[in-house]
Parts: structure tokens; C-alpha cells; sequence
């Protein structure tokens, strides 16, 4: 599953392509995904503009700009397996191409989803803040409204592990997986341990290691940016140097004991039992 730093990825990737260009037209393929694609798009993105892209969590934001409205949002999620290329015309259909944006430049905006779990939503003169789909969401991590002091007021009387905390939107966005394994291990908190334990001192380390983490990962899927047009949508930040996750039962980087794998809520976590107390 695309995780921030993909998504961040991808955003700084598109917009030096599509910013600031008209879309002509919309052809939606296949308009059952996740949610169904709003069928207003066909009449309301053609000799539009895109003004900017954002990113909330994992959501993409369009800014779209007509002349009845300068708040619309065109609202993309990725999903588990969905991509985003910018493609000449002539570039031919793939199996799961859902949806083309047609810019003025002569190039396409496409939408690819094997699996069908993305989104593509719409707000109409408003924001995101209100919207179903994001008023619970928690702070972005790479802000200043991600402290070590408001983990720890939103952690008190809360008994659950860790790892599980970090991994809630509604606490912070965008901390998945791979990028919770990570912090953790910097940070030397057992993913086990329960939140109400977890000092201020801690929760400020492992903000610090949260940030550093989610930075790096961004930092190398920018080696993938030139490329971007010619790539398949599929950035390369994974090919960073991951000092914990998916490497179970080899030598822990720090000490060389061998590192322990356990299941939390279906995933698989890994840890040092001796750096991670």
C-alpha cells in the first residue's frame, strides 16, 4: 500500500507537470472504485484549472479553478495498488487505466487501480476540514502541530501498544507500517508497550525519529523525479536501507542480536528484544 512518502512523492512529481494547465476533458472507464467516481466530474473539470497540488495524509488535493469557484478540490486516493502517470496521448490503454484527465499541454493525467480500493472524490467550494473523509484525521507528522507533548495528552488513561497508537489516523496520519517499525526501533520503544508508560521524554524521541524516518524515505524517492513521466507511477523511496522492517531473525544493526517478529493487528512487526526494552 502507497504510504506518505510515496504520496508525497508523487505529488512533487506531478506538479511541475500539470500545474497551472487547463483540463479539456475526463474519460472515466471504470467509475466503480472504492467509493463510485462522482459523475459531476464530467461536467465540472473540463476548462478548469489546476492551480496547485496538497496532500492530506494519503489523500492528493487538486485545486481546481473555474470561473464560479476557486475552493473546488479534486480529491485522489491511491488505494492499495493505484498509480498516477503523466502519459503522451499516444501512450496505449493497460489493463486498469480507470480514468483519464486530459490537459491542454498535450499530455494525460491517468488514473491505474488493479485492485479497485483508490478513490476519486470531489468538494465543491469547500474544504477538506469538514469533509467526511478527513475531519477525524490527526496531524500530518512532518508539522509542528506533531509534538512529543501532544502524543502524550492524547495518550493519557489509553492502554493499548504503541505501535497500534502511532498507527491510528485520528492520532497522527500517515505513520504506517513500515515508517511505525522504524521509528520505534530509533527511538529503542519496545512496539509492545503500552502507551500510558511512555514517558514525555520518549514520546519526544520518538516524534524526533518519526520526522527523520518519514524525511529520508522522502528524500529517496526523489532520485525518482526526473523520470517521472517515463516511470510507472511507482516511485522509488522502498529501495531506502531499512534498519528493522522485513528483516526478521537478521542481525539487529546496533547490537547483532537477532531481530524477533510478532503479528499486531495483522501486520507483521519487527523489533530488537535487547535495544527495544
Amino acid at each position: 500500500m502507497p504510504e506518505l512518502p510515496e504520496v508525497e512523492t508523487i505529488k512533487r512529481g506531478l506538479l511541475p507537470h500539470i500545474k497551472n494547465t487547463v483540463i479539456k476533458n475526463i474519460i472515466i472507464r471504470q467509475p466503480a472504485l472504492r467509493w463510485p467516481v462522482p459523475s459531476i466530474l464530467k461536467t465540472a473539470l473540463p476548462n478548469s484549472k489546476i492551480t496547485d497540488i496538497t496532500r492530506r495524509g494519503k489523500y492528493l488535493l487538486f485545486k481546481i479553478k473555474n470561473t464560479d469557484s476557486n475552493n473546488n478540490l479534486l480529491v485522489i486516493h491511491l488505494g492499495m495498488s493505484g498509480s498516477l502517470r503523466v502519459v503522451d496521448p499516444d501512450i496505449p490503454l493497460k489493463k486498469h487505466d480507470h480514468v483519464d484527465i486530459i490537459l491542454d499541454n498535450n499530455k494525460i493525467l491517468r488514473y491505474h487501480d488493479p485492485r479497485r480500493f483508490g478513490a476519486i472524490l470531489w468538494i465543491e467550494n469547500g474544504s477538506v476540514d469538514n469533509h467526511i473523509r478527513f475531519k477525524d484525521l490527526g496531524p500530518e507528522p512532518l508539522t509542528d502541530n506533531l509534538t512529543g507533548e501532544y502524543l502524550f495528552n492524547k495518550a493519557k488513561n489509553k492502554k493499548l501498544p504503541i505501535k497500534n497508537f502511532i498507527m491510528t489516523n485520528s492520532n497522527v496520519v500517515g505513520v504506517g507500517n513500515i515508517y511505525a517499525t522504524e521509528a520505534l526501533f530509533y527511538a529503542k520503544i519496545n512496539p509492545l508497550k503500552s502507551v500510558d508508560l511512555i514517558t514525555l521524554k520518549e514520546w519526544n524521541k520518538l516524534v524526533l525519529e518519526i520526522k527523520k524516518v518519514l524525511e529520508k524515505a522522502i528524500e529517496c524517492g526523489g532520485t525518482t523525479l526526473k523520470d517521472f513521466m517515463h516511470s510507472d507511477g511507482k516511485p522509488g523511496y522502498f529501495k531506502q536501507q531499512l534498519a528493522a522492517y522485513g528483516r526478521a531473525d537478521k542481525p539487529c544493526i546496533k547490537c547483532h542480536n537477532a531481530l524477533s517478529t510478532i503479528r499486531q493487528q495483522g501486520r507483521a512487526t519487527v523489533y530488537c528484544e535487547h535495544c527495544q526494552k
